[in-house]
């Protein structure tokens, strides 16, 4: 039988390889390969599609959090609040400016922020609030940018896993200060490589950051201060404006695919995952949430099915930020979450048969998952 991969980028590229192949040609035949016509283009398309004012390409979604937090002024001294699950480079930007990361819980349904987490671990020095969009469903803004405005903080949007997504008819990316996205090929909006953007509707936030991603410049050769060698290529450029015309197209079958497995599984007592009734989840990846997942994970592997946890160490009981003192029993929501959660196939590809193998032997295998899964 046919394997089932997580998501299937060999298959999106022929859906549209004649677009790609004429794309990437030009470029080959332009002779410009970095910060050229494509990248000027795409900002500017990014910025109409997010509606934001601004957009600036930087070399991936990783760098893009970090010379936004460089571009506010965040370093050293200053605290950011992250959540307590999510990607590590989230925590690790903050890390990298020389701010230090406090941890704020998530909510059990939806994986984002717990606002009243949150707002428990606002010290003078905090700084910044960074929201990430886990999964494509967005973070309650309105609260958290409530709460931003009472103690004078930065929003950082972490929007790597989000583009498409609506919080209450808005685009992730268009409601903090700055939203950073990467453009990592698994992403519903990816490239071929690495590749990353920063939006923003403050001009002189986006100027910054043209500067920071090129050794400080704003005239070549003479850097105002110290910058990074951060820039998006022509070649990802090309590709992304391609894929970006069909990423509308994409997001919609992701969310009829959603849909599908929740009435399918609906019967089942498994956490499934959740939309506020505000929000326009785009399903980056669906996770279900299982207490045997070892078992469930080697089931699927014996049918041909590829999984992936994410994330199994819950960030802040990682190597990197031992020396902060959290222990085991610091976050349980987002610690249980790291322990039961499971993705399962979803891709804009993916057959109605496809999901039916999936349902199928989840049905054989799983196993209810603890008070922590998500609302049904």
């Amino acid at each position: 039988m046919k394997k089932i991969p997580l998501i299937d980028l060999a298959g999106q590229y022929r859906s549209i390889k004649e677009e790609i192949d004429t794309a990437v040609q030009n470029v080959f035949d332009s002779g410009h390969f970095v910060l050229g016509p494509n990248v000027a283009a795409l900002e500017k398309e990014i910025a109409a599609y997010t509606g934001t004012e601004y957009a600036v390409g930087v070399a991936s979604g990783t760098d893009a959090l970090i010379l936004g937090l460089k571009a506010l002024g965040i370093g050293a001294g200053d605290e950011v609040i992250v959540p307590a699950y999510t990607f590590f480079a989230s925590v690790g930007s903050v890390m990298q400016v020389g701010a230090t990361p406090v941890f704020a819980e998530v909510r059990p349904d939806t994986y984002c922020f717990d606002v009243k987490s949150v707002a428990a671990k606002i010290t003078p020095r905090t700084k910044a609030i960074m929201p990430v969009h886990l999964y494509g469903h967005p973070t309650d803004m309105d609260a958290l940018l409530d709460l931003a405005k009472q103690h004078n903080l930065y929003v950082i949007e972490d929007n790597a896993q989000g583009i498409g997504a609506e919080y209450k008819g808005r685009k992730t990316g268009s409601l903090g200060d700055i939203g950073c996205l990467s453009f990592f090929p698994s992403k519903n909006l990816g490239g071929f490589g690495d590749g990353g953007m920063i939006t923003t509707n403050n001009s002189e936030l986006a100027d910054k950051v043209r500067m920071l991603r090129t050794h400080g410049w704003r005239k070549k050769y003479d850097p105002e201060f110290l910058g990074y060698n951060s820039r998006l290529d022509e070649l990802q450029a090309a590709i992304l404006r391609v894929k970006l015309r069909h990423i509308d197209r994409w997001n919609e079958r992701r969310r009829e695919l959603a849909a599908e497995y929740g009435r399918q599984l609906a019967g089942l007592n498994v956490g499934l995952p959740y939309a506020d009734s505000d929000v326009n989840h785009v399903y980056h990846l669906y996770i279900i949430r299982v207490s045997n997942r070892s078992e469930v994970e080697q089931q699927f592997k014996q049918e041909g099915i590829d999984t992936a946890v994410y994330y199994p160490i819950p960030p802040h009981l990682t190597k990197p930020c031992q020396a902060m003192g959290y222990a085991e029993g610091s976050f349980p929501i987002s610690e249980q979450a790291s322990k039961e959660t499971l993705a399962i196939p979803i891709f804009p590809e993916m057959t109605d048969e496809q999901v039916q193998r999936v349902v199928s032997v989840l049905k054989k295998c799983a196993t209810p998952a603890s008070v922590f899964a998500a609302k049904e």
